[in-house]
């Protein structure tokens, strides 16, 4: 399903960390120079599972409207791209915000839902 809206994935931890006024800066903003998101759950599941699925803890999801984004926000191929060029999200084109996100722009928070072995089963 695919929604108007961005979903970004975030570890808890480090969303509640955050003051309320203060925008999201993962830390791809600094090494890549954008926040990673996509707009359909089962990409945004088949992501967290390549890339956190060993990671230990709970998982958010942000769902943000991007006509509320102040930062530009681009459609590109994956980053990194995929190893195999059969794989499924290599055409996929994915919605990078260059620039901080700013807190009014995020429109609900929802917890991930993952088995007990870490997979991602829901978002």
């Amino acid at each position: 399903m695919t929604t108007g809206y961005l979903l970004h994935l975030i570890p808890a931890a480090d969303f509640r960390a955050l003051a309320p006024d203060e925008p999201h800066r993962p830390e791809s903003l600094t090494t890549e120079g954008f926040i990673h998101c996509t707009r359909e759950p089962e990409v945004l599941v088949m992501i967290a599972n390549q890339f956190y699925r060993l990671t230990a803890g709970e998982f958010l999801v942000l769902v943000i409207d991007p006509a509320k984004v102040t930062a530009p926000v681009k459609f590109e191929p994956p980053t990194p791209p995929p190893a195999d060029p059969n794989d499924p999200l290599a055409p996929h084109l994915f919605p990078h915000i260059y620039g901080p996100l700013n807190r009014d722009a995020i429109v609900e928070v929802r917890t991930a839902q993952r088995a007990p072995d870490g997979t991602f089963l829901k978002v």
